[in-house]
């Protein structure tokens, strides 16, 4: 790591980069943007955009249930909780038993409700708090190597379902026809953002999660004209909105993740008028 914060030294002009704790946060958002926005061309795809909000309200959920089980390790307790919930949620969503966006709202409600019960026991939840807005300056060398796992893993897991994702959110049917396993490619899909989520919200924050998940590659759709070009667009948006983000945070010294909702926020808003033109040029 030594070698890695000297090199940033030497090619980063910015001040504030002198202090290892804006090191650690600009390597994690390095290495989260890039697998949130990939994540979320999906996610917008499949028309799952508050899929991951569900996923976020669980993580209070599998905190609590974690400590009740003795489960100590928070890191632990989230990937568990959340592949389990992501699992139920899309096994459910399969049966067709209601709309897609109630039972998202279902598994949203009662997963930040069972959590807020345990965690707030004693008047305790002010201890867990900082997991509704998340906090990436605090991030250690260890996390860093877990998020620099999870991207490689996510990238190769993105790389051999990606066609296969792509058929079956443009046509289930006419992916069932060729051949593709639609709903093992689905719960491989929903773990796969799952783990993302649960990894990134310790340091995103469960109110910001989706939000970050979702507006690069919302943006990115609104000016892109193929998927090749959606998923490239959407990790740049995705980096430059974590870069600029975290800078502005350090220099107004406010929440790194509201900083960088808000400079995601405004590349989609930027993105509609772009494609208003694109439409208009043909």
């Amino acid at each position: 790591m030594e070698t890695v914060y000297r090199v940033m030294d030497a090619l980063l002009p910015f001040a504030c980069f002198r202090y290892t704790f804006m090191k650690n946060a600009l390597l994690a958002m390095l290495l989260l943007t890039p697998l949130l926005s990939l994540l979320g061309t999906m996610a917008v795809n499949q028309r799952m955009a508050f899929f991951s909000d569900a996923l976020g309200h669980s993580a209070l959920a599998g905190v609590g249930l974690g400590l009740l089980l003795g489960v100590h390790d928070i890191t632990v307790s989230l990937l568990i909780f959340g592949i389990l919930w992501a699992l139920m949620i899309s096994r459910i969503n399969r049966s067709g038993s209601a709309s897609a966006d109630t039972i998202i709202s279902v598994f949203s409600s009662t997963g930040i409700a069972l959590g807020l019960l345990i965690l707030s026991r004693g008047g305790g939840f002010s201890n867990y708090s900082s997991l509704l807005t998340g906090d990436i300056l605090s991030i250690g060398r260890e996390d860093l190597v877990w998020l620099l796992v999870a991207l490689i893993a996510g990238l190769g897991v993105w790389v051999l379902l990606y066609n296969r994702l792509l058929l079956t959110a443009v046509s289930p049917e006419l992916a069932r026809s060729r051949g593709v396993r639609t709903a093992l490619i689905e719960y491989a899909f929903v773990c796969l953002v799952a783990v993302a989520v649960m990894l990134a919200i310790r340091w995103v924050g469960v109110l910001l999660i989706n939000a970050l998940l979702i507006l690069p590659a919302a943006a990115a759709r609104n000016v892109s004209r193929s998927s090749a070009q959606n998923a490239l667009l959407a990790v740049i948006f995705g980096l430059v909105s974590g870069v600029v983000g975290l800078v502005l945070a350090y220099q107004l010294d406010t929440g790194v993740g509201a900083a960088v909702v808000l400079c995601a926020a405004v590349l989609y808003f930027v993105s509609l008028p772009v494609r208003r033109w694109m439409k208009a040029k043909g």
